[in-house]
Protein backbone atom coordinates (compact mmCIF):
# COMPACT_ATOMS: atom_id res chain seq x y z
CA UNK A 1 0.00 0.00 0.00
CA UNK A 2 1.60 3.21 -0.99
CA UNK A 3 1.64 6.72 1.13
CA UNK A 4 -1.24 9.18 0.53
CA UNK A 5 1.02 11.99 1.82
CA UNK A 6 1.00 13.87 -1.69
CA UNK A 7 -2.89 14.89 -0.89
CA UNK A 8 -3.27 14.60 2.88
CA UNK A 9 -1.11 16.97 3.81
CA UNK A 10 -2.10 21.02 3.93
CA UNK A 11 1.68 22.02 3.49
CA UNK A 12 4.00 21.56 0.14
CA UNK A 13 6.74 19.23 1.43
CA UNK A 14 9.27 21.65 1.25
CA UNK A 15 7.53 24.32 2.58
CA UNK A 16 9.72 26.56 4.20
CA UNK A 17 8.99 28.32 7.60
CA UNK A 18 8.03 31.28 8.17
CA UNK A 19 10.33 33.84 6.49
CA UNK A 20 9.66 32.60 2.76
CA UNK A 21 5.78 32.53 3.03
CA UNK A 22 5.25 35.51 1.13
CA UNK A 23 7.52 34.73 -1.64
CA UNK A 24 6.21 33.79 -4.75
CA UNK A 25 6.43 30.45 -6.64
CA UNK A 26 7.25 31.72 -10.02
CA UNK A 27 8.78 35.40 -9.98
CA UNK A 28 10.02 36.89 -13.77
CA UNK A 29 11.33 40.31 -14.04
CA UNK A 30 11.71 41.45 -17.24
CA UNK A 31 12.96 38.42 -18.81
CA UNK A 32 14.30 38.29 -22.14
CA UNK A 33 15.76 35.60 -24.36
CA UNK A 34 16.82 35.53 -28.15
CA UNK A 35 18.26 33.34 -30.36
CA UNK A 36 20.09 34.84 -32.92
CA UNK A 37 17.64 37.31 -34.59
CA UNK A 38 14.94 35.62 -32.60
CA UNK A 39 13.67 36.92 -30.17
CA UNK A 40 12.04 34.34 -28.75
CA UNK A 41 11.05 35.98 -24.79
CA UNK A 42 10.67 39.76 -24.67
CA UNK A 43 10.58 41.70 -21.74
CA UNK A 44 8.19 38.87 -19.82
CA UNK A 45 6.68 39.53 -16.41
CA UNK A 46 4.88 37.63 -14.55
CA UNK A 47 4.13 36.15 -10.96
CA UNK A 48 2.57 32.93 -9.51
CA UNK A 49 1.65 32.52 -6.42
CA UNK A 50 2.06 29.72 -3.81
CA UNK A 51 -0.82 27.25 -4.56
CA UNK A 52 -2.10 28.56 -7.80
CA UNK A 53 -2.52 26.26 -10.87
CA UNK A 54 -1.48 28.95 -14.38
CA UNK A 55 -1.82 27.44 -17.33
CA UNK A 56 0.63 29.50 -20.11
CA UNK A 57 -1.36 29.68 -23.82
CA UNK A 58 0.58 30.77 -26.76
CA UNK A 59 0.93 29.73 -30.45
CA UNK A 60 3.98 28.08 -31.44
CA UNK A 61 7.12 30.37 -30.69
CA UNK A 62 5.17 32.41 -28.81
CA UNK A 63 7.79 31.33 -26.06
CA UNK A 64 6.15 29.44 -23.71
CA UNK A 65 8.79 26.36 -23.91
CA UNK A 66 11.77 29.36 -23.48
CA UNK A 67 10.12 30.49 -20.72
CA UNK A 68 9.39 27.04 -18.64
CA UNK A 69 13.47 26.51 -19.40
CA UNK A 70 14.78 29.85 -18.02
CA UNK A 71 12.33 29.03 -14.85
CA UNK A 72 14.02 25.68 -14.67
CA UNK A 73 17.63 27.11 -14.95
CA UNK A 74 18.13 25.49 -18.66
CA UNK A 75 18.82 28.68 -20.02
CA UNK A 76 20.18 31.64 -19.36
CA UNK A 77 18.21 34.88 -20.00
CA UNK A 78 19.85 37.60 -22.13
CA UNK A 79 18.16 40.33 -19.22
CA UNK A 80 15.81 40.49 -16.52
CA UNK A 81 15.71 37.49 -14.10
CA UNK A 82 13.70 34.43 -12.83
CA UNK A 83 13.27 33.62 -8.58
CA UNK A 84 11.42 30.24 -7.88
CA UNK A 85 10.43 30.84 -4.17
CA UNK A 86 13.16 33.21 -4.00
CA UNK A 87 16.02 31.25 -4.87
CA UNK A 88 17.82 31.06 -8.23
CA UNK A 89 15.88 28.45 -10.55
CA UNK A 90 19.07 25.79 -10.42
CA UNK A 91 18.74 26.25 -6.52
CA UNK A 92 15.61 26.01 -6.15
CA UNK A 93 15.55 22.70 -8.73
CA UNK A 94 18.69 21.30 -6.90
CA UNK A 95 17.14 21.57 -3.95
CA UNK A 96 14.14 19.34 -4.46
CA UNK A 97 11.29 22.30 -5.12
CA UNK A 98 10.81 21.46 -9.05
CA UNK A 99 9.55 18.57 -10.64
CA UNK A 100 9.77 19.12 -14.58
CA UNK A 101 8.12 17.24 -17.21
CA UNK A 102 9.42 18.84 -20.96
CA UNK A 103 7.67 17.68 -24.24
CA UNK A 104 10.94 17.30 -25.24
CA UNK A 105 12.56 15.57 -22.32
CA UNK A 106 15.04 12.55 -23.07
CA UNK A 107 14.91 9.00 -21.60
CA UNK A 108 17.46 6.71 -20.56
CA UNK A 109 17.29 4.53 -23.80
CA UNK A 110 17.63 0.92 -23.89
CA UNK A 111 16.36 0.62 -19.88
CA UNK A 112 13.25 -0.70 -18.21
CA UNK A 113 10.94 1.75 -17.04
CA UNK A 114 10.98 0.60 -13.13
CA UNK A 115 15.10 0.93 -13.68
CA UNK A 116 14.97 3.77 -14.61
CA UNK A 117 12.58 4.63 -11.58
CA UNK A 118 14.84 3.15 -8.71
CA UNK A 119 17.76 5.15 -10.25
CA UNK A 120 16.49 8.36 -10.51
CA UNK A 121 14.80 8.08 -6.86
CA UNK A 122 18.38 8.12 -5.41
CA UNK A 123 19.36 11.11 -6.65
CA UNK A 124 16.65 13.20 -4.56
CA UNK A 125 16.74 14.21 -1.00
CA UNK A 126 13.39 13.68 -0.09
CA UNK A 127 12.03 11.33 -2.83
CA UNK A 128 8.10 10.38 -3.02
CA UNK A 129 7.92 6.22 -2.43
CA UNK A 130 8.40 4.68 -6.43
CA UNK A 131 5.01 2.61 -5.35
CA UNK A 132 3.56 5.74 -5.15
CA UNK A 133 4.42 7.74 -7.99
CA UNK A 134 3.58 4.49 -9.88
CA UNK A 135 0.36 4.25 -8.64
CA UNK A 136 -0.19 8.10 -9.34
CA UNK A 137 1.12 7.83 -13.47
CA UNK A 138 -0.55 4.76 -13.51
CA UNK A 139 2.45 2.71 -15.05
CA UNK A 140 2.15 -0.69 -13.58
CA UNK A 141 1.47 -1.71 -17.14
CA UNK A 142 4.87 -1.39 -18.55
CA UNK A 143 7.38 -1.15 -15.50
CA UNK A 144 9.43 -4.04 -17.00
CA UNK A 145 9.04 -2.22 -20.64
CA UNK A 146 12.48 -0.84 -22.06
CA UNK A 147 11.85 3.00 -23.40
CA UNK A 148 12.94 1.96 -26.63
CA UNK A 149 9.73 0.44 -26.89
CA UNK A 150 7.08 3.24 -25.44
CA UNK A 151 4.28 4.74 -26.74
CA UNK A 152 3.83 8.15 -27.17
CA UNK A 153 1.58 8.20 -24.00
CA UNK A 154 3.04 5.55 -22.12
CA UNK A 155 6.56 8.12 -22.63
CA UNK A 156 4.45 10.91 -21.52
CA UNK A 157 3.15 8.86 -18.65
CA UNK A 158 6.86 8.09 -17.29
CA UNK A 159 8.41 11.82 -17.77
CA UNK A 160 5.07 12.32 -15.18
CA UNK A 161 6.75 9.91 -12.90
CA UNK A 162 9.94 11.54 -12.89
CA UNK A 163 8.64 15.00 -12.29
CA UNK A 164 6.45 13.77 -9.16
CA UNK A 165 9.66 11.85 -7.92
CA UNK A 166 11.29 14.70 -6.06
CA UNK A 167 8.36 15.50 -4.13
CA UNK A 168 7.99 19.27 -5.15
CA UNK A 169 6.17 22.03 -3.92
CA UNK A 170 6.30 23.47 -7.82
CA UNK A 171 5.45 21.41 -11.17
CA UNK A 172 6.26 22.52 -14.37
CA UNK A 173 4.60 20.58 -17.39
CA UNK A 174 5.28 21.36 -21.00
CA UNK A 175 2.75 20.26 -22.98
CA UNK A 176 1.99 17.54 -20.46
CA UNK A 177 -0.69 15.59 -22.39
CA UNK A 178 0.79 15.55 -25.81
CA UNK A 179 1.02 12.07 -27.16
CA UNK A 180 -1.89 10.57 -24.60
CA UNK A 181 -5.20 9.39 -25.70
CA UNK A 182 -8.77 10.36 -24.00
CA UNK A 183 -8.85 8.62 -21.33
CA UNK A 184 -4.90 9.26 -20.45
CA UNK A 185 -5.78 12.64 -20.32
CA UNK A 186 -8.46 12.33 -18.27
CA UNK A 187 -6.14 9.78 -15.39
CA UNK A 188 -3.77 12.70 -16.00
CA UNK A 189 -5.34 15.79 -14.70
CA UNK A 190 -7.19 13.93 -12.18
CA UNK A 191 -3.70 13.00 -10.61
CA UNK A 192 -2.78 16.61 -11.28
CA UNK A 193 -5.91 17.70 -9.22
CA UNK A 194 -4.57 15.66 -5.98
CA UNK A 195 -1.48 16.93 -6.43
CA UNK A 196 -2.65 20.31 -6.32
CA UNK A 197 -5.33 19.55 -3.78
CA UNK A 198 -2.05 20.01 -1.10
CA UNK A 199 -1.56 23.11 -1.79
CA UNK A 200 0.89 23.00 -4.29
CA UNK A 201 1.95 24.92 -7.25
CA UNK A 202 1.56 23.61 -10.93
CA UNK A 203 2.67 25.90 -13.68
CA UNK A 204 1.46 24.12 -17.20
CA UNK A 205 1.59 24.88 -20.88
CA UNK A 206 -0.74 23.85 -23.52
CA UNK A 207 -2.51 23.70 -26.85
CA UNK A 208 -5.94 22.00 -25.43
CA UNK A 209 -7.62 25.21 -24.60
CA UNK A 210 -10.55 22.87 -22.82
CA UNK A 211 -7.86 21.67 -20.21
CA UNK A 212 -6.71 25.05 -19.63
CA UNK A 213 -10.06 26.29 -19.38
CA UNK A 214 -11.04 23.56 -16.96
CA UNK A 215 -8.12 22.99 -15.08
CA UNK A 216 -6.64 26.45 -14.19
CA UNK A 217 -7.30 29.34 -12.05
CA UNK A 218 -5.82 31.70 -14.41
CA UNK A 219 -4.96 31.67 -17.79
CA UNK A 220 -1.85 33.55 -19.31
CA UNK A 221 -1.91 34.37 -23.21
CA UNK A 222 1.62 34.77 -25.00
CA UNK A 223 2.26 36.06 -28.24
CA UNK A 224 5.84 36.91 -29.64
CA UNK A 225 7.25 35.95 -26.14
CA UNK A 226 4.75 38.70 -24.58
CA UNK A 227 1.86 38.53 -22.09
CA UNK A 228 -0.93 39.76 -24.29
CA UNK A 229 -3.86 38.21 -21.35
CA UNK A 230 -3.83 36.66 -18.16
CA UNK A 231 -7.61 36.23 -16.15
CA UNK A 232 -10.02 32.93 -15.65
CA UNK A 233 -11.12 31.71 -18.91
CA UNK A 234 -14.41 34.05 -18.27
CA UNK A 235 -12.07 36.74 -17.83
CA UNK A 236 -10.15 36.14 -21.14
CA UNK A 237 -13.21 35.43 -23.17
CA UNK A 238 -14.57 38.58 -21.96
CA UNK A 239 -11.24 40.69 -23.42
CA UNK A 240 -13.19 39.78 -27.12
CA UNK A 241 -16.57 41.50 -27.60
CA UNK A 242 -18.62 40.38 -30.16
CA UNK A 243 -19.11 37.00 -31.95
CA UNK A 244 -17.57 34.67 -34.43
CA UNK A 245 -18.52 34.02 -37.58
CA UNK A 246 -17.58 30.72 -39.99
CA UNK A 247 -17.45 29.95 -43.21
CA UNK A 248 -15.95 27.61 -46.01
CA UNK A 249 -12.86 28.58 -46.87
CA UNK A 250 -13.11 27.34 -50.57
CA UNK A 251 -13.15 30.69 -52.99
CA UNK A 252 -12.86 32.87 -50.52
CA UNK A 253 -10.63 35.74 -50.57
CA UNK A 254 -9.12 36.17 -47.40
CA UNK A 255 -8.15 40.03 -48.01
CA UNK A 256 -11.48 40.43 -49.30
CA UNK A 257 -12.61 39.24 -45.89
CA UNK A 258 -10.54 41.66 -44.38
CA UNK A 259 -12.02 44.60 -45.43
CA UNK A 260 -15.70 43.50 -44.07
CA UNK A 261 -16.81 45.93 -41.50
CA UNK A 262 -16.32 44.73 -37.52
CA UNK A 263 -13.91 42.01 -38.29
CA UNK A 264 -11.17 42.69 -36.12
CA UNK A 265 -9.18 39.38 -36.70
CA UNK A 266 -9.23 36.72 -39.12
CA UNK A 267 -8.19 33.07 -39.33
CA UNK A 268 -8.14 29.96 -41.56
CA UNK A 269 -8.81 26.59 -39.10
CA UNK A 270 -8.81 23.74 -41.58
CA UNK A 271 -11.24 24.10 -44.22
CA UNK A 272 -12.74 26.97 -42.78
CA UNK A 273 -12.70 30.88 -42.00
CA UNK A 274 -12.91 32.25 -39.04
CA UNK A 275 -13.83 36.54 -38.46
CA UNK A 276 -13.86 37.76 -35.54
CA UNK A 277 -16.61 40.24 -35.37
CA UNK A 278 -16.99 43.55 -33.45
CA UNK A 279 -20.60 44.12 -35.09
CA UNK A 280 -21.86 40.66 -36.63
CA UNK A 281 -25.19 42.03 -38.19
CA UNK A 282 -22.98 44.66 -40.22
CA UNK A 283 -20.46 41.89 -41.16
CA UNK A 284 -23.07 39.06 -41.98
CA UNK A 285 -25.04 42.06 -44.58
CA UNK A 286 -21.90 42.49 -46.57
CA UNK A 287 -20.69 38.89 -46.61
CA UNK A 288 -23.66 37.70 -47.69
CA UNK A 289 -23.23 40.01 -50.72
CA UNK A 290 -20.41 37.78 -52.34
CA UNK A 291 -22.34 34.77 -53.97
CA UNK A 292 -19.41 32.84 -52.95
CA UNK A 293 -19.87 32.58 -49.11
CA UNK A 294 -20.82 28.98 -48.10
CA UNK A 295 -21.92 27.14 -45.28
CA UNK A 296 -22.01 30.77 -43.09
CA UNK A 297 -21.93 30.46 -39.10
CA UNK A 298 -22.32 32.88 -36.16
CA UNK A 299 -21.14 31.84 -32.84
CA UNK A 300 -20.82 33.78 -29.60
CA UNK A 301 -17.08 34.24 -28.56
CA UNK A 302 -15.52 31.26 -27.12
CA UNK A 303 -12.19 30.71 -25.30
CA UNK A 304 -10.51 29.43 -28.93
CA UNK A 305 -11.90 32.80 -30.35
CA UNK A 306 -10.40 34.92 -27.54
CA UNK A 307 -7.21 33.04 -28.15
CA UNK A 308 -7.07 33.96 -31.80
CA UNK A 309 -7.86 37.26 -31.36
CA UNK A 310 -5.40 38.40 -29.14
CA UNK A 311 -2.53 36.05 -30.90
CA UNK A 312 -3.47 36.70 -34.65
CA UNK A 313 -1.83 39.47 -36.05
CA UNK A 314 -4.57 41.68 -37.98
CA UNK A 315 -3.43 40.83 -41.50
CA UNK A 316 -2.85 37.19 -40.69
CA UNK A 317 -4.70 34.78 -42.87
CA UNK A 318 -3.26 31.35 -41.68
CA UNK A 319 -3.73 29.49 -38.53
CA UNK A 320 -4.25 26.57 -36.61
CA UNK A 321 -5.23 25.10 -33.12
CA UNK A 322 -4.46 21.74 -32.08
Amino acid sequence: MYKTHLSDTAQPAHAAPGSDEHVAAVQLSSLTKSYGAVRAVDDLTLRVERGEIVAVLGPNGAGKSTAAEMILGLATPDAGFARVFGLDPLAAVRSGRVGAMLQSGALLADTRVIDILALMSGLHAHPLDVSEVIARAGLDGFLKTKTDRLSGGQAQRLRYALALLPDPDLMILDEPTVGMDVEARREFWRSMREFAAAGRTVLFTTHYLDEADAFADRIVVLAEGRVVAQGTGDEIRSRVAGRTITLAAVGIDPAALRTLPGVVAIVRVGARWHLHTTDSDRTLRHLLRDDRARDVEVTTATLEDAFLALTTRPDATQGAIS
